[in-house]
């Protein structure tokens, strides 16, 4: 037997999305009257039937949007998603989310089931070991709305979220160095993170720029992972010429690379500095207190369910948006 033909299946062989073909066939004032003509073509030659059963439980139900985040038990994670159902909620909708534990099989799964739910638009963020984007391109393909954040791929396809991170690791990098400190070492994610490589791009022009020399044994890109981290700033503080400050690239790497110089029994900052990209607040309750580089997150979240919101309303510009990052000099970098 056949199996009915869906909303699914009409936007797919007209390259728009679900959302889209359901306002056609309502007749929505958003809808150009070429379009509807369109969709009714296609629906009548599919042989569609709508479900009177599913329209009138959706009939009183908000629009619904999904959202698939790495790690939701950060602040980071949380405070974006917060600055995305604040948008969401504005405009009508609900937010559904989806923790994929930075892996992509979860990922991958968590945008299936947004697929199949319905929903009328999909923001991301990847997960740290997803390398195969092709079920980003189909959810281009189906003409669903997607905008990533922080972590995004297939530029050309999608619009993005993302923070000034080479800008603000640049920035971070000159204060260790005007500081006075000289081997400065650089703790990051997987290298083919775009975030993690625009952080140390700025990492390496400050050095550049105060003709520091760039020993690659002071960078180390690896998973992202506490004992990971730890273990890596370990191996650094235990070199014979260890380096004598630190630029971190996320909250994670960063309170793991603080508890190692610490159980070292080094003094931070006099025998090591430290900076992370990390959260304002926590960062400012540990001893000493962390200097940091702030991520505006719940802006970063509004930002990016307004680009949601208007590809969903048809706008098909793909938007490059940058939210920039705030250094907050502290105790762990501000040497006498």
């Amino acid at each position: 037997m056949r199996r009915h033909t869906s909303l699914k299946d009409i936007a797919q062989e007209l390259g728009v999305s679900i959302a889209t073909v359901s306002r056609a066939l309502h007749d929505s004032h958003e809808i150009s009257n070429e379009l509807k003509e369109r969709v009714r073509d296609v629906a009548k030659r599919l042989n569609y039937r709508p479900n009177p059963f599913a329209r009138s439980l959706r009939q009183n139900t908000p629009r619904i949007i999904g959202v698939v985040v790495p790690n939701l038990v950060t602040h980071y994670y949380a405070a974006v998603l917060d600055g995305i159902e604040d948008y969401a909620t504005q405009n009508g909708y609900s937010v559904i989310s989806a923790n994929s534990h930075e892996d992509h099989v979860r990922e991958e799964n968590a945008i299936e089931n947004f697929v199949g739910m319905h929903v009328e638009g999909i923001i991301a963020c990847l997960a740290q070991d997803t390398i195969d984007y092709s079920h980003f391109n189909k959810i281009h393909t189906m003409g669903i709305p997607l905008v990533f954040f922080a972590r995004t791929c297939l530029p050309e396809l999608f619009s993005s979220v993302t923070a000034n991170g080479d800008e603000a690791a640049k920035k971070a990098t000159q204060h260790l160095i005007d500081t006075g400190s000289r081997r400065i070492a650089f703790i990051g994610g997987p290298n083919h993170i775009d975030m993690v490589k625009r952080r140390k791009h700025g990492y390496i022009e400050a050095l550049k720029d105060s003709r520091i020399a760039i020993d690659r044994t002071l960078v180390v890109c690896d998973k992202i992972d506490y004992e990971v981290a730890r273990e890596a700033t370990l191996k650094l503080l235990r070199q014979e010429n260890r380096p004598d400050a630190i630029l971190a690239f996320n909250d994670i790497i960063t309170y793991a690379a603080f508890d190692a110089i610490k159980s070292e029994g080094l003094q931070i900052p006099q025998d090591v500095a430290i900076i992370g990209f990390t959260d304002g607040d926590t960062s400012a309750f540990v001893t000493p207190k962390m200097s940091a580089i702030v991520d505006q997150a719940h802006e970063t979240g509004r930002k990016a369910c307004e680009l949601l919101m208007r590809n969903i309303n048809g706008d098909r510009k793909i938007y490059k948006e940058v939210v920039p990052m705030i250094l907050k000099i502290r105790e762990s970098s501000a040497r006498k």
